[in-house]
């Protein structure tokens, strides 16, 4: 069946591209889970998949991508829609929004990974009906974005708030850290690698009184605290891998709370339970968020009448591409 207005996404992550069309009402109607192996080869099926999906459904009006980074996302830049100097071994200096563009010839926006789980939080999960939130991400890396009025902020670039500085947490004065760039950085001493580096095994097999999990608090909380005295926001939400630790956010809100030591104008109409919030747009949320700013881009407006689990329902049952 061919439909008149189809909107595709891209949540293209370090070790997976999810990639989906929906119709305008938001049902997804093909979607692909696709290993992201080299740009040749991830990218090539990515055109597959999207190629396929057009001779069933019909072209597409427009894609977003929402992509790992770091990006270049000034459009002023030489090197503008590429994905930088990532630790991503292949993956420096590829041109996602020109390859794109070029293959699909439909309108293209590139943002964030982090950004598009923002979006699909705003429009489907923790951040409805919020004026300004963040969106952290705790996994393979630590990312975060910022959407201000319903909009992912920007400026001349991307930020990269998962690669402050943070003080030391008790306990974790050895550990040198595993960023590339900065070593003990954040995502240096704080995602999902850093504390396999740390620990000898992956986060997920520490059992839950494992020192590991008060020092990744620790410095989640760090993070916290920075977003609160810079932004102030209405809420953040935090997701990703080591957070799926069963007592994780009371960890991070008690942290949290002892890092701004009764400072009034933090704390002022601060609810610590509902500020630190788990995400509820479900695995999916950068997929659909994509695909809300891919309708954003035709339209000019957030997609509100699209219904989250057309969106749960049809994500369950992706399909797999090696």
């Amino acid at each position: 069946m061919v439909h008149p207005k189809l909107f595709g996404g891209v949540e293209a992550g370090g070790t997976k591209f999810l990639c989906g069309v929906a119709d305008e009402n938001g049902v997804i109607l093909d979607q692909v889970r696709i290993a992201t192996t080299t740009p040749a080869e991830t990218l090539g099926a990515v055109d597959a998949f999207f190629a396929q999906a057009g001779a069933r459904h019909g072209p597409l009006a427009a894609l977003s991508i929402g992509s790992f980074g770091p990006l270049s996302l000034r459009s002023t830049a030489p090197d503008y829609g590429s994905i930088t100097s990532t630790p991503k071994v292949g993956w420096s200096h590829v041109d996602l929004l020109g390859h794109f563009q070029r293959t699909l010839g439909v309108p293209v926006a590139l943002d964030t990974d982090v950004n598009c789980s923002a979006v699909g939080e705003y429009l489907f999960g923790s951040g409805q009906g919020l004026g300004a939130f963040c969106y952290v991400t705790i996994g393979t890396g630590i990312g975060v974005g910022h959407l201000l009025g319903g909009v992912p902020h920007t400026g001349a670039n991307h930020p990269e708030a998962g690669h402050i500085r943070l003080p030391r947490a008790p306990g974790d004065q050895a550990f040198e850290g595993i960023c590339p760039f900065h070593g003990d950085c954040l995502e240096g001493l704080a995602c999902g690698p850093a504390m396999q580096a740390r620990w000898g095994v992956p986060a997920e097999e520490l059992p839950p009184r494992h020192p590991a999990w008060a020092i990744a608090a620790d410095y989640i909380a760090g993070l916290c605290a920075t977003l609160t005295y810079i932004l102030r926001p209405d809420r953040i939400i935090v997701g990703g891998g080591v957070m799926q630790q069963a007592d994780m956010y009371p960890r991070v809100r008690t942290a949290l709370e002892a890092k701004l030591a009764g400072y009034d104008a933090s704390l002022r109409g601060l609810d610590i339970d509902a500020y630190v919030a788990e995400p509820t747009a479900g695995a999916s949320a950068g997929l659909t968020g994509a695909l809300a700013i891919a309708h954003r881009l035709i339209t000019r407006q957030w997609p509100m009448h699209w219904v989250l689990g057309a969106h749960q329902n049809s994500v369950s049952t992706l399909s797999k591409v090696s």
